[in-house]
């Protein structure tokens, strides 16, 4: 009787790799090979010198987020995949709002709703005005919603950056590939 967890979840990826023209669309397409969406992505530098970070989410069961990270990690330029569920990870996505500035007029009903969901105003410019909220998907969303009241012109989110929690398999692992850098060169 097996005890995994067949139950589909988000489940964050972490790819270091080298910074390899094509290596993103390698990984893509082992991803959708499998008709798995993405529902995020973002690509950094790590904190690694020479070493670059994808962090992917998706939306799969345990054994087939394994199976992913194992045939990523097989590609060329990917030095290592590990993969997180939210509870192992701190996270979060910015979004920006482009509003209309006549729904400021006269009202403290918009600069209320900028209060209630601790976003921020980035920019002020004659037609509209562009809102900042930091937070997860459901946060971004929940403001999304409130100002569709009042109109909106434009929205965007980025991806999940995450942070890992348990710090010591990525810390061992992040040492050896500094070590490795060295010795190279």
């Amino acid at each position: 009787m097996s005890t995994e967890n067949t139950e589909i979840q988000e489940y964050t990826l972490t790819v270091f790799c080298e910074n390899k023209t094509g290596l993103l669309a390698r990984i893509v397409a082992v991803i959708t090979r499998r008709h798995y969406n993405i529902e995020s992505l973002t690509a950094s530098p790590s904190s690694t010198e020479g070493i670059f970070r994808f962090t992917i989410m998706v939306r799969v069961t345990e054994e087939q987020v394994r199976k992913l990270a194992k045939q990523i990690d097989k590609q060329i330029d990917v030095l290592k995949v590990f993969y997180y569920t939210n509870d192992e990870i701190i996270y979060q996505e910015i979004a920006l709002y482009k509003i209309p500035i006549k729904v400021f007029y006269n009202s403290k009903v918009i600069e209320n709703v900028v209060r209630k969901h601790n976003a921020r105003v980035l920019a002020i410019e004659e037609e509209y005005i562009v809102i900042e909220k930091t937070g997860h998907q459901a946060d971004t969303e929940a403001l999304l919603d409130a100002f569709k009241d009042f109109g909106i012109y434009e929205f965007v989110r980025s991806g999940r950056v995450a942070i890992v929690k348990p710090m010591e398999r990525l810390n061992n692992y992040l040492k050896s590939l500094e070590q490795e850098y060295v010795s190279k060169n």
